[in-house]
C-alpha cells in the first residue's frame, strides 16, 4: 500500500495564518520536506510540531526526486511545504506532485496562503480573470516576456525581488506604455505591509527615490 503526499502552505509572514488542517498534517506526518529547515524550524518550534524536517530545495530536488518516490510507494507519508506560501508556486513542489500523481501515490493540496491572491484583490485592478507570470526571467527571454505579454488583456501578477522592482517596472513602462495602470504591494501579512498604486512609471519613481525592501507583487492592467 502506498504512502500519501501532503502539499501543505505556510504563513508567507504573519503566523497566525495557518489553517487548522495544516497543523493537524503537520504534526501526523512521517516526514516534512522543507525548503529551508532553518526557516520552517521557526515555524515548528512556535506550534510544538515535532516532526522530522528534511531538505527539499531547487538544488536537490532532481537528485532526490527517485528516492522520495520510492518512500511514498513504500508506504511513507509525507508533507511538503516552502518557506513561505503554497509550494509549486513560483517555489519547488511541482517535479515530486507530478511523479507521484505518475506513480499513483496519493496527493492531496490544502488550502491556504499564497502572496498573488491577496495581492490582485488589493490592487484594484480587475480579479475576474487574470494571469499569474511569476518571475520574469533575470537574463535569457527577459524581452521576450515583455514583448510576449505586450498585447495580454487580463491582469497580469508577477513576483519579483527588491533588486529588480525598479528595473522591471521601467522596462514595464517601455514595453507597454508608460501610462499602463499597476499595483506593487510588499511585505504581504508582515509589520510593514504596504501596497502603491499608480501608472508602472510613477511606480518606477517611487522606487528609484526610495530604496525597496520585502518581497514584492507586481499587478499590472491588461491592455485595453
Amino acid at each position: 500500500m502506498s504512502g500519501k503526499l501532503y502539499i501543505v502552505p505556510t504563513p508567507i509572514g504573519n503566523l497566525k495564518d495557518i489553517t487548522l488542517r495544516a497543523l493537524e498534517v503537520l504534526k501526523e506526518v512521517d516526514v516534512i520536506l522543507a525548503e529551508d529547515t532553518r526557516t520552517s524550524g521557526k515555524l515548528m518550534n512556535h506550534y510544538s510540531i515535532s516532526t522530522s524536517l528534511r531538505p527539499y530545495h531547487m538544488h536537490n530536488e532532481h537528485k532526490t526526486l527517485e528516492g522520495l518516490v520510492k518512500e511514498l510507494r513504500a508506504g511513507r507519508i509525507m508533507a511538503i511545504i516552502t518557506d513561505a506560501g503554497t509550494p509549486a508556486i513560483s517555489d519547488p513542489g511541482f517535479l515530486l506532485v507530478r511523479e507521484a500523481i505518475g506513480e499513483d501515490i496519493p496527493v492531496e493540496t490544502l488550502p491556504g496562503a499564497t502572496a498573488f491572491v491577496p495581492a490582485l484583490v488589493n490592487s484594484g485592478l480587475p480579479a475576474h480573470s487574470f494571469t499569474f507570470e511569476g518571475f520574469i526571467p533575470v537574463k535569457k527571454g527577459r524581452q521576450t516576456k515583455f514583448t510576449e505579454l505586450a498585447d495580454e488583456t487580463r491582469t497580469m501578477i508577477f513576483y519579483e525581488s527588491p533588486y529588480r522592482i525598479a528595473k522591471t517596472l521601467g522596462e514595464m513602462a517601455k514595453y507597454w506604455g508608460a501610462d499602463r495602470q499597476a499595483s506593487v504591494s510588499r511585505e504581504i501579512t508582515k509589520k510593514f505591509e504596504e501596497t502603491l498604486r499608480g501608472t508602472v512609471t510613477e511606480l518606477e519613481d517611487h522606487f528609484k527615490k526610495n530604496s525597496p525592501k520585502g518581497e514584492f507583487v507586481i499587478c499590472v492592467s491588461g491592455k485595453e
